[in-house]
Formats: structure tokens, sequence, C-alpha cells
């Protein structure tokens, strides 16, 4: 038994759109019937459950008669307006026999981005936690164009933004597949991840699915948001009878994802993974070694270009010669000033900067490896 999943007091559901409705963008209530029972049952043993549910697009898509996903940002949003009050009716109707009341929360990248709206959002989650109210999280597609346009992933990355935010034992993401699985190697179940490589990367795939845009690629990437913050990570078969209770009991079939050892503190997950980076930077191999073997802060000597446009204490992303973003932090330089910096000494810069002490372009403190 995995130790870190049977010990858990705080978990995040999160359920996909395709677990949850049926083809002609109905919910399935048998399945979130079955949900419910299964969360009370958690919370009879004093787990606390948040969950993250999709399914509103899909189910907008039903009630307006479409096929196919739309393309239109408003006629996605149209959809999500729509089927977002029939998904919060339906979990409440659910719970109410288990005597459990729901408390909605609709989010869009940019609250868990501001520091004030990130703290207010992890405070209503805790106060309704300890009201011994069920969160149920969606994103808010009804406002969020941006999130849209982009595929934010099906909430994957939303459900792993709030574990860490939650600081949970585990996220367990379920869907209609029952793990992670080598499809070239007959559809091989990967039962244990301690540690996302290149390989573990190159088994996801996306999504064909109609009402879904996530696809095993955005799980992978929540798996790396939720692993790096000290949260165990299950992938799983929603449909599998008694998922969430047997993910407790350490029987559950699936993929498990274990947590890293030297969890990012709170500075640096929001570093890593919060904050909108402002722009980017490009190092040689040098300053990439230094960076990640090392730990060092990142000197301007190894930078080698800089063609984007920000203020100092803005959170930029380092990348390497061929282009791969490997880090983030925050610039003691804006933009211009980096551009005439370039690859120059600290003795150089003090003499262009005079009034200076300081000649580190982003101190150990304020940056992050992410890859």
């Amino acid at each position: 038994m995995l130790t870190h999943f049977s010990n858990a007091r705080r978990v995040v559901v999160k359920l996909g759109t395709n677990l949850l409705t049926t083809g002609d963008g109905e919910m399935d209530e048998a399945r979130v019937k079955s949900f419910c029972d299964q969360v009370a049952r958690l919370r009879q043993k004093n787990i606390q459950v948040i969950l993250v549910s999709s399914g509103a697009v899909g189910l907008g898509m039903g009630k307006l008669g479409l096929e196919k996903r739309p393309k239109l940002i408003e006629k996605l949003q149209a959809c999500a307006a729509v089927g977002q009050s029939i998904l919060t009716q339906t979990w409440q109707k659910h719970f109410e026999p288990f005597g459990l009341v729901v408390g909605q929360i609709l989010l869009t990248r940019d609250d868990v981005r501001g520091r004030r709206r990130h703290v207010a959002i992890m405070n209503t989650i805790e106060t309704l936690l300890r009201e011994g109210v069920v969160p149920i999280l969606n994103e808010n597609d009804s406002v969020s164009a941006e999130e849209l346009e982009i595929k934010f992933g099906d909430n994957d990355i939303l459900s792993a933004l709030v574990a860490s935010l939650t600081k949970s034992d585990v996220l367990a993401i379920l869907t209609t597949v029952k793990g992670l699985l080598d499809l070239d190697n007959g559809d091989h179940l990967i039962p244990i991840v301690e540690n996302i490589t290149p390989e573990i990367e190159a088994l996801a795939k996306g999504t064909t699915s109609k009402t879904s845009i996530g696809g095993m690629i955005s799980k992978i990437e929540a798996a790396k948001v939720a692993t790096h913050s000290g949260c165990g990570v299950f992938f799983g078969a929603g449909y599998a009878e008694n998922i969430l209770t047997d993910l407790i009991e350490g029987k559950a079939e699936g993929t498990f994802f274990i947590p890293s050892d030297n969890p990012l503190e709170s500075k640096k997950r929001w570093l890593a993974y919060f904050e909108k980076p402002q722009g980017q930077i490009c190092v040689d191999a040098g300053a990439v070694k230094a960076l990640k073997e090392n730990g060092s802060s990142l000197l301007a000597k190894g930078i080698l270009k800089c063609d984007s446009d920000f203020a100092a204490d803005s959170l930029i992303e380092v990348a390497d010669e061929s282009g791969k973003v490997f880090a983030r932090g925050l610039t003691r330089f804006t933009s211009d000033q980096l551009q005439s910096i370039v690859g120059k000494s600290s003795e150089e810069i003090s003499q262009a900067f005079p009034e200076r002490k300081k000649f580190e372009v982003i101190h150990r403190d304020d940056l992050v490896v992410i890859a």
C-alpha cells in the first residue's frame, strides 16, 4: 500500500466531461450519485474532499443542440453559461440524501495568479471545508476567453493548482481510461511513476473527444505541478466501482505518481505555476548547468539574448540555447538594461550601473527550475 495515499486527509478529485455526461450532452446521474456516495464515505473517515468538476460546456452543447465543440469563443461561453447551472444543481441534488451541501467556486487563471485573489480563494475553500461543505470548482468558462482559447486542459491544470493551493495530500484525476498506458506495448498500464521523465512524457497522447479538450498530455503536466508541490497524484478510471474509497485503501487500479521528496516552498511554487511570465531570456550552457546543478543565481555573463520587453521585478522565463524553458524567476533589471549588459561581467556592470550594489540578474532565492 502506498502510505501517502492511505494517510491522506485532504483529497482533490478532478472529474472529466466524458465521465460525467452521456453522449447526448446529459448528465450521467447514476455516476454522479455514485461519486456523492463515495465522497460521503470519505467524509465519514474524516477525509476532506474538494471536487473539480468539468462538464459545463458539454452540458450546454446538449441543451443547445450542438454536436461539435464550437470554435467561436462567444459560443463556447454561451454553452458554459447554460451548462454550469445544470452541473451544480445535479451535484446538489445527489448530495442532499447524504446531508451534504455544495459550494460552487468558478475560477479563471487570473484568479489564481493575483496574490490578493489567490489568498481569498484559499480562505474561501478553507472556510467551506470547516463548515462541512463540499467545494465544487470549475473554470469560469462563461467569461474566461483566454483559457478557452488556449485550451486550458479541461480543468487538469486547474485541479493541480487547487491541490497545490490547498496543500492537499492527493490529487485524483479520474477519466475514462484506467491510467497512464504504454500504447506501443499492448496498452500496458504503468502502475507507479516515481519521476516524470522524458520517457514518461512521451507516453502521453492527446484527445479526439468532441467535448473534452484535455487528454493525457495535460494530465501529465498537472501531475508535474502537483508532485512538485508535495501532492501525490492518481490517474484512474472513474467508472470503476468504489474508485475513491479503493484509492484511499490502496486498492485502486491506475497510475500512482509519487510526490517529490523535496517539494517546492510556497514562494517557488508561486513563481513556477501561478504567476504569468512577462518575458523571456536565453542563456548559454554554462548558465544552464549553474542554475540546474549548482543552485546558483543567474548572472548577465551567461545571458545570450533578451528579445522581450519587461520591467524590473517582473517574472520572466529562462530558456536554453534550443529555446526550451527550464526556469523562471524575478529579474532585477529591466529588459532595456539587460540588453545593454548581455554577456558582461559583474565588474563591467558595476561600471555601467555604479549605483547598484547587487549584480545578479535573478537571485537564486527568486528563481525556480521547472524542467
